[in-house]
């Protein structure tokens, strides 16, 4: 079930990525608004089931942070691109036609930009959702949502704003982005992950 509910988070955060950039009826500035509220809630629909990752480099960063076994790590990565490739085209069959202007990327300035907030969203993700001192909190879902809120505006315009490898593939599938910048969104954000789960795991030694 956990699978399932991975599947079906990623595919929404996909979903409403796509619908909300891509044109035509784009949302403009209030995309990222949409973006990380659907995050939110979608992580306190499904947090308890799966941990409510919906992105490769979160998982990665849990594996790292522990208990999180290499079995859940495959399986997670292989069913969050399930779940982006099934939005990108529920996104391309009701938008009509895939994105004919990709970001044009600056290759240093992408991958410093999707490497700081995709450590900030594990970052986050590990500090409110897995440790125990702020075990029970009520507000975990929002604070990860409104870090990519936060990521989106303030990187969107340099980097597209993914940090997250599932989002970067269904963004491929759509042609916000070009195939051939993928691995920039890959080493990014995977190295985002580790470097936030070293730092979590240095600043709680007995979790």
């Amino acid at each position: 079930m956990k699978y399932l509910y991975e599947l079906i988070g990623t595919f929404f955060l996909v979903f409403t990525v796509g619908m909300t950039v891509l044109g035509p009826n784009a949302a403009g500035a209030l995309a990222p608004l949409a973006i990380g509220s659907v995050l939110a809630v979608f992580i306190y629909a499904g947090g308890h089931i799966s941990g409510g990752h919906y992105n490769p480099a979160v998982s990665l960063a849990a594996f790292l942070r522990g208990p999180f076994s290499i079995t859940d790590l495959i399986g997670y990565w292989v069913v969050q691109i399930v779940g982006a490739v099934i939005a990108a085209f529920a996104v391309l069959y009701l938008k009509g036609a895939a994105g004919d202007a990709p970001i044009n990327h600056d290759v240093y300035k992408s991958l410093l930009a999707e490497f700081i907030f995709t450590f900030a969203l594990c970052y986050v993700v590990l500090n409110v959702a897995t440790a125990r001192e702020t075990s029970g909190n009520s507000y975990f879902g929002w604070a990860i949502g409104f870090t990519v809120l936060a990521g989106a505006y303030a990187v969107g315009t340099v980097s597209g704003a993914a940090f997250n490898p599932a989002v970067a593939v269904g963004i491929s599938f759509l042609n916000l982005s070009a195939w051939n910048n993928l691995w920039i969104y890959l080493v990014a954000n995977f190295a985002g992950a580790i470097a936030a789960a070293l730092i979590f795991k240095a600043a709680h030694p007995n979790e």
